[in-house]
């Protein structure tokens, strides 16, 4: 079938908005409407030397939209369900079987390959030319894509589709990050280094589990006069930041801290602002080696976090619910473009104007 797709032509190009030709959902898939697509930075990715996935290639993996086909042995969708798009895994690894997808020995390669395990993409463009179209198994910068299975999640009817794309990675990351892979204890301190889309869920999240002191750091004034409206209990200047200030609003240091820039220097201040028996989860994008002296990590714990550490079924379903309560406003962050706007788009996410940059691929300008 025809689709209206972006596709990233060169890593230092513009997307291009293309006729594509879709094959139909083979097995253990299914074919999506796409309403609504969030911009997430690993977007970037494929514009990155080296690679796993290079242009040309369609990205986007914060899908939501409405089934309209599915392949064989497929179960648990069906035609006509809402749904949102998320992160793929194998099911059956040891990760996989004890609930935690995002750890599955196959995550790489579902998700950052831009490919099926077969090196197939079921994607072409005019000229007969494949196009990678497996990104994070669905590649939803497009009016249609073809997912798998495993990246759906069935959402009640009466949701608004067009808000919920942004939940499949990059508010499940930040939430997920406090309530499963920080578990984040009541009356707790907790620090988010970057107060972006992560950063931001990772707050709501923190309230709702109750920490008691939630700092938001960020260089940008107008986040964190957001993270203070969404749970913050103080922020901070990432500009010249001294880390004696944490430990003053700390009492001695956080018991938990979260980065999400990546940027080296900011994660050793993640790391810093800990107390003894504190836990510092990253899930930035590291360009750069990073170095710790050996006496900063004494009696510290600091995990490399992927998707949060949460099951997609389980933890979408959660967050819906605590936006339904009023507790969970990541609508807050949205700011919706026609797919045609998608460079602009982009670039207002990558400077930081636009928090969460979502595409509507139905929308025209």
């Amino acid at each position: 079938m025809k689709a209206t797709a972006a596709v990233l032509r060169a890593a230092d190009g513009p997307y291009v908005i293309e006729e594509v030709e879709l094959d139909p959902p083979g097995p253990g898939e299914v074919l999506v409407r796409v309403v609504s697509a969030g911009m997430c930075h690993t977007d970037v990715v494929p514009r990155q030397p080296g690679a796993p996935a290079p242009p040309p290639i369609i990205t986007g993996h914060e899908g939501a939209g409405v089934v309209e086909a599915v392949g064989e042995g497929v179960t648990r969708v069906a035609v006509g369900d809402h749904v949102v798009l998320s992160f793929d895994s194998c099911g059956d690894c040891p990760s996989c079987r004890r609930g935690v997808p995002p750890y599955c020995d196959w995550f790489l390669f579902r998700n950052l390959f831009g490919r099926r395990l077969d090196g197939t993409t079921g994607v072409r463009d005019a000229s007969g030319a494949e196009v990678a179209s497996r990104w994070f198994g669905q590649s939803s910068f497009a009016t249609h894509c073809v997912a798998a299975e495993r990246c759906v999640v069935v959402v009640d009817s009466d949701l608004p589709l067009e808000k919920l794309g942004p939940l499949g990675c990059g508010l499940l990351t930040g939430a997920g990050s406090v309530f499963v892979d920080l578990a984040v204890r009541e009356g707790s301190s907790f620090v988010v280094f970057g107060a972006g889309a992560v950063g931001l869920a990772a707050i709501m999240a923190a309230k709702v589990a109750g920490a008691s002191t939630i700092i938001a750091v960020d260089l940008h004034r107008h986040r964190l006069d957001l993270a203070t409206e969404l749970g913050a209990t103080h922020v901070l200047d990432g500009a010249g930041l001294d880390l004696a200030q944490v430990r003053d609003l700390t009492g001695g240091g956080a018991d938990y801290s979260f980065d999400t820039t990546g940027n080296v220097a900011v994660i050793a201040n993640a790391v810093g602002a800990l107390r003894m028996g504190g836990h510092c989860g990253l899930v930035g994008i590291q360009t750069e080696p990073i170095t710790f002296d050996a006496a900063a990590l004494v009696g510290k714990t600091v995990s490399g976090i992927l998707e949060g550490g949460a099951d997609a079924q389980v933890i979408i379903p959660r967050l819906i619910e605590l936006w339904r309560a009023g507790r969970f406003p990541f609508d807050r962050l949205i700011e919706t473009f026609p797919l045609e706007a998608i460079n602009t788009a982009e670039e207002a996410s990558m400077s930081g104007k636009v928090i969460k940059p979502v595409l509507l691929p139905s929308a025209r300008p």
